[in-house]
């Protein structure tokens, strides 16, 4: 028997849940066909999907299917929802992108491509609605290949008749040789590839399969499935216990549950995993309802009891954890309590934090205000009825705005100096700028002789311990190395937080010397768009995405015609800050009949930067949380030196000039 994992994504309404449900229906796991609709889909359990019609929260079911057993993920499908998405991709074995043959690639489709590539995930795509009017298969599997991937190939040989093959054509075999140099030496020696040859290609990422149909008619429902049990293949497995947490939820009665992906080993009941948390149950889900099992193997998902402090990303046993996702919210909403206690709402959202990590809820002691982050409109309303649903309460949310990040444009030596009485320590970090959208990067060439790998390992943990502010409105820092290059320790006096003191000391002081050379740099998140309005209507949209500092790609522009009216296709980028109220200016011109998606392309500089830090008023050297200055230490007495006198004041030697 063969058993693989596989999630499925979609963009929102392209019948991914609809899918789901066919699969389940033509493997037998399911005797009545559910629809979205109709509010009984087995994988849109929850009450608030079932009101919106959107899968929200990820889902598992089981399957059989021949000799494949099938656990599926399924996953929510509009934007907002995407870091949840995210979090199911490191467990996979094999994705179904779905796609809507009257809409085609759409926006959020091209974000998923993306992330797929990101975790090398290999995938299968399901072509739906084929029945749909004026659904062209050969132009959908065109638009796949110029814009996904040329290897996007046909492999349900077109069938329209209800059988279930998978063998393939010569000219099947013939696109498959254009994959891959040795599937072409295969075929010319042999006159055909061979189906172990074909399942490495799929599972390289280097073939993705493309099967259609109309998952509501149950039309190559069969034929997709067919298609994996035949073409996928298994990983092997290590023999010690590995396993990828995934995702945490809570039931009604408040139990809180970490979902798994054991890659290697044997998860048993009992087992003692974390800092003495003891795995009290281990849940088989398949919908709503679950199975206790005494144990699970490696290839296998549940949900596991017992477990307080894990999170989503996280590795256990022989894995480490993942690195920081890809998605990030960029919107910051304060919460308005009404009548509610605030503390209440405090616990409540660091609960949805829990299953989300993302949500970043954060507590102002000054404002006495909680906010939260998120990626849109719709997960705020999600939130706000989730809270009303789940906890009762009441709440409403200011206006959001965007959040900031800040770089650096050139290099520069920090230096971070900690030296009351009995203590001591010097860290000098060099800062260099990285590619846009890298994040931070942390990492030493500093000597042992100079520092132990002791204190140096301090070092670097005190670094990705911290999120580090910039120095122009308080934002968080990204897109940056910062490498230990030097530093000093004492024999005598020196213990563990003193490096910490000094590291973080180091960080905001090699920011303030770039900030008075204007050498920091204000960035704010950008959309990509996708505007779809009438041909008389260009004008319009040319002038505002101008107005919004936005940038038009002319060259990807589309016209079509479409019942009775010329249809025009604009693309670009735009600030989130200006374009994330356009889509109501959208449905008021264009009466309805426009279109605008948008999916966060990353940080680029700030349009209005002096015009923000103008606003924001923030200053560096009273935010007593994140010092710039050092502390020295004369006559047994410390003493504090600002930030611009460090450098005179350093016990070790500049690696690299301050002037």
């Amino acid at each position: 028997m063969k058993e693989i994992v596989a999630g499925i994504v979609a963009h929102v309404d392209a019948g991914k849940t609809t899918l789901s449900e066919a699969m389940l229906y033509q493997s037998g796991a399911l005797r009545k066909l559910g629809r979205v609709d109709n509010g009984d889909a087995f994988l849109d359990p929850d009450d608030l999907e079932k009101k919106r019609g959107i899968t929200i929260f990820s889902h598992q079911a089981s399957m059989q299917f021949n000799d494949l057993k099938l656990t599926l993920l399924d996953t929510p499908g509009h934007v907002d929802f995407a870091a949840q998405t995210e979090q199911v991709l490191s467990v996979l074995d094999y994705a179904i992108l779905v796609i809507s043959a009257t809409d085609g690639i759409q926006g959020y489709t091209r974000t998923l491509w993306e992330l797929l590539s990101h975790y090398q995930v290999p995938t299968f795509i399901f072509v739906n609605k084929l029945d749909a009017l004026g659904a062209d298969r050969q132009q959908v599997l065109t638009e796949l290949q110029n814009e996904l991937s040329t290897n996007c190939i046909a492999l349900d040989l077109d069938s329209q008749n209800g059988v279930t093959t998978v063998e393939l054509t010569a000219e099947t075999y013939e696109e498959i040789a254009l994959c891959d140099e040795s599937a072409l030496d295969e075929l010319i020696n042999t006159g055909k590839i061979s189906d172990e040859k074909i399942q490495q290609l799929i599972a390289q990422r280097q073939l993705f399969p493309v099967y259609f149909g109309a998952a509501l008619k149950l039309t190559g429902v069969s034929n997709l499935l067919a298609g994996l049990e035949h073409w996928s293949k298994v990983k092997a497995a290590n023999a010690d216990f590995a396993a990828r947490v995934f995702k945490i939820s809570h039931t009604d009665k408040g139990e809180r549950l970490t979902w798994v992906r054991v890659m290697g080993g044997t998860l048993r009941n009992k087992t003692v995993l974390l800092d003495e948390q003891k795995v009290n149950e281990i849940r088989i889900y398949n919908g709503v309802k679950f199975t206790s099992v005494p144990e699970i193997r490696a290839g296998e998902v549940a949900a596991v009891t017992g477990l307080t402090a894990t999170y989503p990303g996280q590795g256990l046993g022989a894995l480490v954890d993942n690195s920081h996702p890809v998605i990030q919210p960029v919107l910051n909403y304060a919460l308005e309590p009404q009548e509610e206690d605030i503390q209440a709402c405090l616990e409540a959202l660091q609960q949805l934090e829990d299953e989300d990590p993302q949500l970043h809820v954060t507590w102002s002691k000054n404002l006495q205000e909680v906010h939260v982050q998120i990626m849109g409109e719709v997960q705020l309303e999600i939130l706000r009825q989730l809270l009303l649903d789940r906890y009762q309460l009441n709440v409403s949310f200011g206006k959001g705005h965007v959040l900031y990040k800040e770089t650096i444009t050139a290099q520069v030596e920090g230096v971070g100096h900690f030296e009351p009485l009995r203590h001591y320590s010097e860290v000098h970090l060099l800062m260099t700028p990285a590619p846009a959208n890298s994040g931070l990067q942390f990492a030493t060439e500093c000597s042992l002789e100079m520092l132990s790998k002791n204190w140096q390992h301090q070092i670097l943990t005190s670094l990705q311990a911290k999120e580090h502010l910039g120095v122009l409105i308080g934002a968080p820092i990204t897109d940056m190395k910062i490498t230990l290059i030097s530093g000093r320790a004492s024999n005598v006096h020196t213990v563990g937080g003193d490096f910490r003191e000094a590291t973080w000391r180091a960080v905001r002081q090699g920011l303030m010397m770039l900030k008075a050379t204007n050498q920091c740099q204000l960035l704010e998140p950008w959309y990509r768009f996708r505007l779809t309005i009438d041909q008389s209507q260009v004008g319009r949209a040319m002038n505002d995405i101008q107005r919004m500092h936005g940038e038009l790609d002319l060259s990807t522009s589309e016209t079509r015609t479409k019942q009775a009216s010329t249809m025009t296709t604009l693309t670009g980028t735009a600030p989130v800050e200006q374009m994330q109220a356009y889509a109501q200016d959208v449905q008021a011109y264009t009466h309805g009949l426009g279109q605008l998606e948008c999916f966060v392309e990353g940080y680029r500089p700030c349009h209005n930067a002096d015009e923000v830090i103008e606003k924001t008023q923030y200053d560096p050297v009273t935010d007593l949380d994140n010092v710039p200055g050092s502390v020295f230490c004369t006559h047994g007495a410390g003493y504090p030196v600002q930030w611009d006198q460090v450098p005179q004041a350093a016990h070790v030697p500049y690696t690299y000039s301050h002037k």
